[in-house]
């Protein structure tokens, strides 16, 4: 290793080092050592210290056991006259530093100074289990974190393109002679924040502890590992999270040292100036630091480096097509043209047809295109009509397939769909427009990815826009009739009508021992997944993460255990989870990956169970927030009581049938009665309890047990008459 780089690791090590040593100091001195310290609605504590050392740091105190262990890891810099192997020193100041930054950043907290100014500061445990699905289904295949600034605006538009384009999520920070690549970005109208798969962490280079906190989480929310063991969490990292650093810009001592410590989790850096190298491999996959003066290659290199597998489709529309531009938003600003909403009616139908009569490829369109709006109108109405043959092809596939045109559409930069079938809402930026984007395009890219997503079961793709409001109009009623009929072949399954269930594993390229069993009553934990999606997605890749189980022999019918699903979790999950029940929460449940919705929790003095989703960051009368309650719940965990779940499921027949269903709920946020409306409203008629709804608490009546208690026996919730849990 460069004798160069070893010493400015080190240098900035002890330089942070030293900081954090300060700012602890001069915290305790204002606020006493028995301050609480932290960062928000994260179960972690300070996560770096948790995960390598074991520590719950919650206090300035406990903050100087971290530091004291960060200053016995500091080595001496070298000097002309020593020659040493100088990687393992410079390793152990890497990981000095981090848990110096992270300090440093807890203190920050502390004194109300992060997040700072249009950055996100720390990544919540929220966004993180909420983007989960993305992480292991390939659509997000790795993270680039991006330290510095790009020599000119042009160029840092086009590495983050070049990024986004291949689906990276991009972590924006740090500076270089005080001007940040998130200024850069700014100025030039480029939108961040996690739907754009564009993060700015924060203009410093310390609070590129943000991104590393993301990563090294991980090993706990979903390797299912535990806080201290330090090796077998930085070997995860290495070898799951696949991440790599970009510095544009002179490389300063701190840079070196927090790129030191990246390294140690198995991140290579590329610099784009002239810097030594280290080549050697073994720490991180391939060479762990690199220059690439071409900012056209440098993030081909990076992908490179890391061993990140990229899928780019090549389309040929006139605007940048990934799934990076799914979360942007067009403002009415910015609009050129929209469809639906409120202002026309638009509605989107995909329907299977015989061979011929269906062209593969076909674009049709009936009707004015958007460069025949009139002067000042930006609405007009549209069908957009999918029709689709194969061999293989189902009718129950059809909703399947039809549900990805929301997201197909969201992969065009420049627009924006919300919504499905007769609700949906597309808007078409000004930009795109001016791009030469055209109605004609939307079939285009319907086409291509179709075919490449599901070329199992769909042989030929034609599509038909219509834009004439009397064209709409007829074409609409069909659709609807046909919507009705879905929703009874799918609302009318049952567990019992189907000989065979689907396994679902895509989450075990981070939850390496869970295993999803789907059913038609009770869908992924991820909520993106049902029994008919399972279905969908073994037709088209048969030896791919979702595989049918025949159920075979009952073995337990009330808690839906059969003998085929035992063998098969058991051999699946790694022999780690020997039997699971469908149907309880309490005997055997099964196990959660780190993707759920929500988890259901019981509340033994309550005789219930309290429901809570992810977005909610309220405490909740069990004592701890959703944060901490998914902390030992994920990572393919088996815990008797607690469950994490899909929040349709709630609504299912069979939602935790054997220990009383859908009665047995006693809490749950309001936000998330108020999503589920209608649907929660019928589900308690058809329980023939009305008034069961107004029986169940929120957050706005209760938020500790003794509340909840009080509540439920002045309203008479029917679980406190039922059977006991425990």
């Amino acid at each position: 290793m460069s004798k160069i780089v070893a010493a400015s690791v080190i240098r900035g090590a002890k330089r942070i080092v030293q900081e954090a040593e300060d700012s602890l100091n001069q915290a305790v001195q204002e606020k006493s050592e028995s301050q609480n310290i932290g960062f928000p609605e994260t179960a972690f504590f300070l996560p770096m210290a948790n995960t390598l050392m074991g520590i719950e740091a919650k206090t300035l105190k406990d903050a100087r056991v971290i530091l004291e262990h960060a200053k016995s890891l500091l080595p001496i810099v070298p000097t002309e006259n020593i020659w040493l192997p100088y990687l393992g020193d410079a390793l152990d100041a890497g990981i000095a530093t981090l848990l110096a930054e992270e300090i440093i950043m807890a203190i920050r907290y502390l004194y109300g100074q992060e997040p700072q100014k249009d950055c996100v500061g720390f990544f919540t445990d929220t966004i993180m289990r909420s983007l989960g699905i993305q992480l292991v289904d390939g659509r997000m295949p790795g993270f680039a974190a991006i330290l510095g600034a790009a020599p000119d605006n042009q160029t840092a538009v086009e590495i983050v393109r070049q990024l986004q384009e291949r689906n990276i999520l991009i972590f924006a920070g740090s500076n270089v002679a005080g001007r940040s690549i998130i200024d850069q970005l700014i100025e030039e109208n480029v939108q961040m924040g996690w739907d754009n798969y564009i993060v700015p962490y924060g203009r410093d280079t310390l609070s590129a502890i943000y991104p590393l906190h993301w990563a090294i989480r991980s090993a706990l929310t979903f390797g299912g590992l535990k806080a201290g063991q330090a090796k077998k969490c930085l070997l995860y990292t290495k070898e799951r999270v696949f991440a790599f650093g970009l510095v544009l810009g002179e490389l300063d001592d701190l840079k070196y040292a927090t790129g030191a410590g990246a390294i140690n989790m198995g991140f290579p850096i590329i610099a784009d100036t002239e810097i030594p190298e280290i080549k050697p491999s073994g720490i991180t996959t391939y060479e762990a630091l690199i220059r690439e003066l071409d900012h056209k290659k440098i993030v081909s290199r990076g992908v490179e480096l890391r061993g990140i597998k990229i899928t780019v489709t090549k389309i040929p529309i006139p605007i940048p097509y990934a799934a990076a531009f799914e979360g942007e938003r067009v403002r009415k600003e910015q609009l050129h043209v929209e469809f639906g909403g409120k202002k026309s009616l638009a509605f989107e139908y995909l329907r299977s047809k015989d061979s011929e009569e269906v062209e593969d490829g076909k674009v049709e369109l009936i009707g004015p295109d958007i460069d025949q709006l009139e002067k000042g109108n930006k609405s007009m109405p549209l069908a957009i009509i999918v029709e689709v043959a194969g061999r293989k092809m189902q009718i129950d596939f059809e909703p399947v397939l039809e549900r990805q045109i929301h997201r197909y559409t969201n992969y065009a930069m420049g627009i924006m769909h919300i919504g499905q079938r007769d609700m949906c809402w597309i808007r078409i930026n000004q930009q795109a427009y001016n791009k030469g984007l055209r109605l004609e395009h939307l079939g285009i890219f319907l086409h291509a990815m179709l075919h490449k997503e599901y070329g199992a079961i769909v042989d030929k793709v034609q599509i038909k826009l219509y834009t004439r409001q009397s064209d709409i109009e007829k074409l609409l009623a069909q659709a609807k009739k046909t919507y009705d009929e879905r929703d009874q072949r799918i609302s009318g399954m049952t567990d019992e009508s189907v000989d065979t269930f689907y396994s679902c594993m895509l989450c075990q390229s981070f939850a390496p021992n869970h295993v999803c069993i789907v059913t038609p009553e009770r869908l992924g934990l991820c909520g993106a997944y049902s029994w008919l999606d399972a279905k969908a997605c073994y037709e088209i890749t048969p030896t791919g993460p979702n595989q049918p189980v025949a159920k075979g022999k009952m073995l337990e019918e009330r808690l839906g255990q059969w003998q085929n699903i035992n063998d098969f979790v058991y051999e699946k999950s790694n022999k780690s989870v020997s039997k699971v029940s469908m149907y309880s929460l309490m005997d055997n449940p099964q196990s959660s990956c780190g993707c759920f919705e929500c988890i259901v929790a019981i509340i033994p003095e309550a005789n219930g169970f309290m429901v809570v989703h992810r977005d909610y960051s309220g405490m909740t009368p069990c004592g701890m927030t959703f944060t901490t309650l998914a902390g030992s719940v994920g990572g393919g965990l088996q815990t008797p009581g607690f469950l994490g779940i899909g929040r349709l499921y709630i609504l299912s027949k069979k939602f935790i049938s054997a220990d009383g269903g859908f009665t047995r709920i006693v809490w749950m946020p309001k936000e998330l009665k108020e999503s589920l409306g209608e649907k929660l409203i019928q589900r308690c008629a058809d329980l023939n309890q009305p008034d069961l709804l107004e029986k169940i608490a929120d957050e706005t009546q209760v938020t500790t047990s003794e509340q909840l208690l009080d509540f439920l026996t002045k309203v008479g919730h029917p679980a406190l008459n039922m059977p006991a849990l425990i």
